[in-house]
């Protein structure tokens, strides 16, 4: 008997390999993967508070004199350690998610003007976290590796069976409050992204599973 208690449901554009897949998955991972890019440009234009992640690294960097990009590369490295025991595997998922988030950001960034409205900037923020959340419903489904942030989230989920959206509200907030007490900026969207993105995600999987679900999941 398999040791995990849950997995991600399967869809009908879940890969049966992590490196190899037919151009239904390939496509809604890059699909997804991009827009999750756009979810955080969002959150960038929306200049409310970064991601918890974000937050982390910056008390980190602050803490030790160094550059948050650096600090943020070590935190993923430090996160996929992790992974080791919950039996995650990285894929063509991990690397993908690497780089089309960074073309999302990038692109969303440099094409969309920063609004100085707040009403604005809130739509902004929530626009962000449900780009994000649903959009991580779909990568994830594909079945072809998680990024580092997302593959220990999993690895709880199949470890412990609770609920995704309770593991990553636990997991982000717990993130923001470590990185807030080291000197990170937090501001409200990075409260609202902390307790909101697990739940969109949740119900989007949910939706999934219900809607899309090709082969009995295990």
């Amino acid at each position: 008997m398999s040791t995990r208690k849950h997995t991600l449901p399967l869809t009908t554009w879940s890969s049966n390999s992590l490196w190899k897949a037919g151009p239904k998955p390939i496509m809604v991972l890059c699909i997804s993967l991009l827009i999750f890019g756009i979810g955080e440009g969002l959150l960038v234009l929306s200049s409310l508070g970064s991601t918890p992640w974000t937050v982390l690294a910056q008390g980190i960097a602050f803490k030790l004199d160094k550059n948050v990009g650096i600090v943020s590369f070590f935190i993923s490295v430090a996160v996929m350690l992790t992974w080791i025991p919950f039996h995650q595997k990285p894929g063509l998922g991990t690397i993908l998610n690497i780089a089309l988030i960074a073309i999302g950001l990038g692109l969303t960034t440099y094409l969309l003007p920063a609004p100085n409205n707040l009403t604005l900037r809130i739509l902004l923020t929530i626009s962000g976290i449900l780009f994000i959340g649903i959009s991580s419903g779909f990568y994830l489904t594909c079945h072809m590796g998680s990024g580092p942030r997302d593959g220990l989230m999993v690895g709880l989920y199949q470890a412990t069976g609770w609920k995704i959206g309770l593991i990553r509200s636990l997991i982000e907030g717990t993130v923001c409050f470590i990185g807030w007490l080291l000197g990170g900026v937090v501001g409200l969207g990075t409260l609202c992204f902390a307790l909101g993105v697990g739940w969109v995600l949740q119900n989007t999987l949910n939706f999934l599973a219900k809607n899309y679900t090709s082969r009995t999941t295990h």
